[in-house]
């Protein structure tokens, strides 16, 4: 499963994230797709997701923008791309610690454009297969 890539949609634009292969993501991938409700946290887009993993060994509350993210706390997905209103020092500071799910691919500020009640869709990537 290593660097499978999902879709993120809202209604302004979209994404891709390529993710690693976790007991979380795997999780992950077993209900894809699913539609949520955007939620907005600073430059932090977040949403609920139908799995409710545990907290990972690795888990972290500070990451690189474009880190997805797992909020075990709120069963939910967190996609940081920039400061959040607990960050110090322009930091992306999430809520707590979240399982590390992969990367944004490309600019993560994209997501600047989702607002909060925004539907979000999240699936697979389609791959060609000869």
């Amino acid at each position: 499963m290593l660097g499978v890539q999902i879709r993120i949609s809202w209604p302004t634009g979209q994404l891709t994230a390529t993710i690693d292969e976790t007991p979380t993501s795997k999780a992950l991938m077993g209900v894809l797709p699913f539609t949520a409700t955007a939620r907005t946290w600073g430059e932090e887009v977040y949403f609920e997701t139908p799995v409710s993993p545990a907290p990972e060994p690795d888990a972290r509350q500070v990451v690189e923008p474009g880190t997805g993210a797992f909020w075990t706390d709120g069963d939910a997905l967190a996609l940081p791309y920039g400061p959040t209103p607990i960050s110090r020092d322009g930091e992306c500071r999430l809520a707590s610690p979240c399982n590390v799910l992969g990367r944004i691919d490309g600019d993560p500020r994209r997501l600047a454009s989702v607002r909060d009640g925004d539907p979000v869709r999240v699936e697979h990537v389609a791959t060609d297969r000869a």
